[in-house]
């Protein structure tokens, strides 16, 4: 039985007050396709517990387990390791039910957690300072954004061809409502990314460059030569890291002079569980930090000297006046930051530097041999465990039937950028330390065959 409070009139009645036609209106902005006009297809209305139980189970005994088939997929969300220690130690209850540190009296264990996390970030993304973690990836990259419109006072956000489409579409959804002119581009397919021409479309209007290191195409590039066009122009140069166990191969975008650095974290301690939750990375240069939303824990000594942590900056709209805050996404994902926290304790340096060798290694020695494929171009020469080949014909269709097959090839360019025909042939593969010799020569026998 659903639970339908209101009555016919009082829904009549405040939709008059806000001045809405109807409860439809309320719904303009999700596109028309995406609506559902009915109930659910496949599903009966009404139906016993057990009966329901048995069809979903049903429904998901469909799909593709990650850990049971060769698997390829990454743009953004990747398959690795996670130890088991790391799951047993979220789920201790002072950790599993544990609220927003508001109190720091009786919250020490999640704010020293949080302290921890933070001096991690930073020092894995190259940062002076990071938050306490954000909701995710993309929306940690738009508020980035904002945050360098009130840095700079400028509107205009210069994004990389090889930013994630989804974190570009985040940017642009977001900047309807903020007035931002957002600036993107599409990637090309080839083994150099657009360094040069964002450098060149860098004005006395812009207030940031957003790129992704390594980009939607698996490249890496020097970003010192850009990162001193933006100073040059008083423009502020924002990294989006969605792989951040590349960082324990390549230099830190705050190396290279990145002002803001943001990122997913999902690689380390959470796994892909359908797409979220997951953990934005959130740091940037010291003098910009009270700008920097979201919250920052810090240590200090109580009246009797003893070491306690504390919420140190916490500018969200729900602590100080709307007008002031500097985000209104009043989510950090602090389960998940204490995944990533302990799982990179368990790695430390030496560990993070050997898993990234690991994957560096096993997707160089997958790129060599899918290379040799007929009907195969490598596009990337230079990557870090995420590579680019190039089909003899469109990779959509290509992926659905090697899928068939139980083999998860990789994300086609046409998922990502649908009805653009320069990228229809593009196929990105992720290859992980869970990727085995045997996966990448299955893919490579199913791929030899279906492009014949």
């Amino acid at each position: 039985m659903r639970y339908l409070p209101l009555t016919d009139t009082d829904r009549t009645e405040m939709l008059r007050v806000i001045g809405a036609p109807s409860i439809d209106a309320l719904f303009a902005d999700v596109p028309e396709e995406a609506r559902l006009t009915g109930p659910i297809h496949g599903l009966p209305n009404h139906a016993s517990e057990l009966a329901v139980e048995r069809h979903m189970s049903a429904l998901a005994r469909q799909n593709l387990v990650a850990g049971e088939v060769p698997f390829f997929l990454g743009c953004g969300a990747y398959r690795h390791h996670v130890p088991a220690s790391v799951d047993h130690l979220i789920q201790r209850g002072e950790f599993l039910t544990a609220y927003t540190p508001y109190q720091p009296e009786i919250a020490q264990g999640t704010l020293q957690m949080l302290f921890e996390f933070q001096t991690q970030v930073a020092r894995l993304l190259g940062t002076d300072v990071a938050n306490a973690s954000m909701y995710d990836g993309s929306t940690a990259c738009w508020e980035a954004i904002v945050m360098a419109r009130r840095v700079t006072r400028r509107a205009k956000a210069v994004l990389s061809g090889g930013l994630h489409p989804h974190y570009v579409s985040v940017a642009t959804t977001m900047a309807k409502f903020t007035g931002d002119d957002v600036h993107a581009s599409l990637p090309e397919l080839a083994a150099e990314g657009d360094i040069e021409t964002l450098i060149a479309a860098i004005d006395d209007d812009t207030s940031c460059v957003v790129v992704q290191y390594p980009d939607i195409l698996g490249r890496i590039a020097d970003l010192s030569e850009l990162a001193a066009a933006c100073q040059a122009k008083k423009a502020l140069l924002i990294a989006v890291v969605t792989e951040p166990v590349a960082l324990g191969a390549i230099r830190s975008p705050g190396e290279m002079g990145a002002d803001i650095v943001v990122g997913e974290g999902q690689s380390i301690g959470v796994g892909l569980q359908f797409g979220g939750p997951y953990v934005g990375l959130f740091g940037c240069k010291e003098k910009y930090v009270r700008q920097m939303p979201g919250r920052l824990c810090g240590e200090t000594v109580d009246a009797e000297g003893k070491r306690g942590f504390v919420l140190t900056l916490s500018t969200r709209e729900q602590h100080i006046r709307r007008e002031k805050a500097t985000s209104n996404i009043c989510t950090n994902s602090g389960l998940c930051a204490l995944a990533f926290s302990i799982h990179m304790t368990l790695l430390g340096e030496k560990g993070l530097r050997g898993l990234a060798e690991a994957n560096h290694l096993a997707a160089s020695a997958a790129a060599d041999r899918l290379a040799q494929v007929p009907g195969v171009e490598l596009v990337t020469p230079t990557f870090f465990n995420e590579f680019t080949l190039k089909l003899s014909r469109e990779a959509r269709p290509i992926v659905r039937e090697l899928a068939d097959r139980r083999i998860l090839a990789g994300v086609s360019l046409g998922r990502l950028y649908p009805g653009i025909q320069a990228l229809e042939k593009g196929l990105v593969v992720a290859v992980t330390e869970t990727a085995t010799a045997e996966d990448v020569e299955t893919l490579a026998t199913a791929l030899e065959e279906v492009l014949a």
